[in-house]
């Protein structure tokens, strides 16, 4: 559900999938806790071609922001899709979360 990539000391995690809800959000949660709880401290969670998350998803977005914090982590979003991007500015989430335009940028600034 999840795919990994290392970048110097940063783990980058992808979603294999397009949209996050409440069918899936027990299993992202439990999968990205794992790379939390395994010493990781720079981590990034690439939201590109995820095109909708329901309340249950925010909900574990927002889990996964509290295990970062408790276990040290520096976590940070990046490639937010513009329609995902827009629901966050209307939650406000977008105050709460460190999102990043691209990638790169956010590798860079974990630097």
């Amino acid at each position: 559900m999840i795919a990994i990539e290392k970048r110097g000391k940063i783990d980058i995690i992808s979603f294999m999938v397009d949209r996050i809800n409440a069918l899936i959000t027990d299993d992202l949660r439990d999968e990205v806790t794992k790379v939390l709880q395994n010493g990781s401290s720079k981590v990034i969670i690439n939201l590109k071609n995820v095109k909708y998350i329901d309340s249950s998803g925010f909900g574990c977005l927002l889990v996964l922001v509290k295990n970062a914090r408790n276990n040290y982590c520096t976590l940070k979003f990046a490639e937010t899709e513009p329609e995902v991007m827009e629901v966050m500015k209307t939650l406000f989430l977008d105050s709460v979360f460190d999102i990043c335009t691209t990638l790169d940028e956010c590798v860079r600034s974990m630097s």
